[in-house]
């Protein structure tokens, strides 16, 4: 118990969709991502028992105002390049230092999405 709020057991804060786009690999589409993305992609790996990653679509939960996230920024990159997947498409709170290094890094695998974007695969 911390600063006397009592964490709710019934509530599981983070959720994640699996897809099993046929021939192509696993589309993972993220909420906020707080068990960090590249243990949601791990995860996600270990259910299907499928390597490849088509699409990584949502939140990365990388917002770079506040250090704690900033430091895990360039490994969480260093480990999406090693995943390799297809396209990453990084929502609301991926934070803009993420999305920049995101482009810098993988420019050929980054889709800008905004509200209204429809994907299909």
């Amino acid at each position: 118990m911390n600063d006397g709020l009592i964490p709710d057991p019934l509530v599981k804060d983070d959720q994640a969709l699996i897809i099993n786009v046929k021939d192509k690999g696993l589309v993972i589409l993220t909420g906020c991502g707080h068990s960090g993305i590249i243990n949601t992609i791990n995860y996600a790996k270990k259910l299907t028992g499928i390597e490849k990653i088509y699409a990584i679509l949502g939140g990365f939960h990388l917002p770079a105002d506040n250090g704690i996230y900033e430091e895990a920024i360039e490994p969480t990159l260093k480990e999406l390049q090693k995943a390799n997947p297809i396209y990453i498409i990084p929502c609301h709170c991926t934070g803009w230092k993420a999305i920049n290094k995101i482009i810098d890094l993988m420019p050929e695998k980054f889709i800008q999405s905004s509200v209204g974007t429809i994907f299909t695969f």
